[in-house]
């Protein structure tokens, strides 16, 4: 039986690095048509065929990559995994799905750990707790991309939205609707998507000269009955807020139900995250939207990229957002007279301050591409 063909083959024949040959199996833009071509020739002139099942099976792995999510119950990661599992399924492999559950970060290590006994031929994890310097042997054997969140304590593959960036966007198309009392409601502060996002809301307060008050920030809601809870309060303080950016969908599903049910639809409202009939209401909610299915589909092109060439560079993959106005964002504070505003569709964050800022709110990764 012939040897099977591998990526050095394709790579010697093409006058090209193994690397240059994995992304163009893999489908990298960043490759100039002249080096595909090439390497294309080469593919068919040698015959070769990326199997991924075979490679897991010769290293004594089994034929399924390991997924760890916080919840299935959230329709995020419902529809992350299931682009998972598709492209996993166009390689030839298999998902085993865990979940860690929201209330409980500590049982991440306890769940990987579960995959990795069972020789998974890599890891895709949305992560949790707040130190993943426990996996920094494991990933000398096992490929591991992050997803939706940027690893603590290690550098690592990942695909993310940039949530400084989109926190500034949210809050500073409330700002040019005219509101100068806009509240933050969001999660634990553990969660380095919960601390961007403020720190982009309080980039936007200081770009339009607002000082940043303390009493309109409502961090720790980990389910939406706290998420309402909390609302409550900003709600029945003595200056309540005229606007509010809801850092989360589990926010988001506390805090909406409570202004409609109290007659508080006057309240502007901007969702990070798209949740079921938001755009039914009225007004309909003003949304950061950014899509599961891109994030988990790329996390999986990631992984696979990796189990061809383990050597490759970490990466932060950061996939696109936008604002959808729908409404409830573009509502105008009490008072205030109409008129048109400038709209901040998308506004990212400088490079340079971007990184300054991922550093300081205690957030590492690796290189964007």
């Amino acid at each position: 039986m012939p040897e099977r063909v591998t990526l050095r083959d394709v790579a010697v024949v093409a006058d090209v690095s193994a690397k240059t040959v994995s992304r163009v199996v893999n489908g990298d833009a960043h490759v100039t048509p002249t080096t595909r071509a090439r390497v294309q020739r080469a593919i068919t002139e040698l015959g070769f065929q990326p199997n991924l099942v075979a490679r897991s099976l010769r290293v004594g792995r089994a034929d399924v990559i390991g997924l760890v999510v916080e919840s299935l119950a959230d329709p995020f990661f419902a529809r992350l995994t299931s682009a998972v599992e598709q492209a996993a399924h166009e390689r030839g492999l298999a998902v085993m799905v865990s979940s860690v559950g929201n209330q409980v970060p500590e049982r991440e290590s306890l769940v990987v750990e579960s995959l990795l006994v069972r020789q998974v031929a890599g890891l895709i994890v949305a992560p949790m707790a707040q130190d993943h310097g426990y996996l920094a042997g494991a990933r000398q054997r096992t490929p591991v991309v992050f997803v939706d969140r940027l690893p603590e304590g290690i550098v690592s593959d990942a695909v993310l939205v940039d949530d400084l960036a989109a926190g500034e966007v949210a809050t500073g198309h409330l700002i040019d609707h005219g509101h100068r009392r806009v509240a933050f409601l969001g999660s634990e502060l553990r969660n380095p998507t919960t601390r961007l996002r403020l720190a982009g809301y309080r980039r936007a307060l200081a770009r339009h000269g607002l000082d940043a008050d303390e009493s309109l920030v409502a961090v720790g809601a980990g389910s939406a009955g706290e998420a309402r809870s909390a609302a409550e309060q900003l709600l029945g303080g003595e200056r309540p807020p005229t606007a509010i950016f809801s850092s989360n969908m589990r926010c988001s599903l506390g805090l909406v139900p409570l202004l409609h049910g109290s007659g508080r639809t006057d309240v502007a409202v901007v969702s990070f995250d798209d949740f079921p009939m938001a755009d039914s209401l009225v007004p309909a909610v003003t949304v950061i939207d950014h899509d599961p299915e891109v994030i988990g589909r790329a996390a999986a092109e990631r992984l696979f990229r990796r189990l061809e060439d383990p050597d490759a560079d970490a990466e932060t993959v950061v996939v696109p957002f936008r604002l959808v106005p729908r409404g409830s964002g573009e509502l105008r504070p009490p008072g205030a007279t109409a008129g048109p505003d400038r709209e901040r569709v998308q506004d990212p964050v400088p490079d340079d301050d971007r990184e300054q800022d991922m550093a300081h709110h205690g957030v590492e990764g690796g290189r964007r591409p």
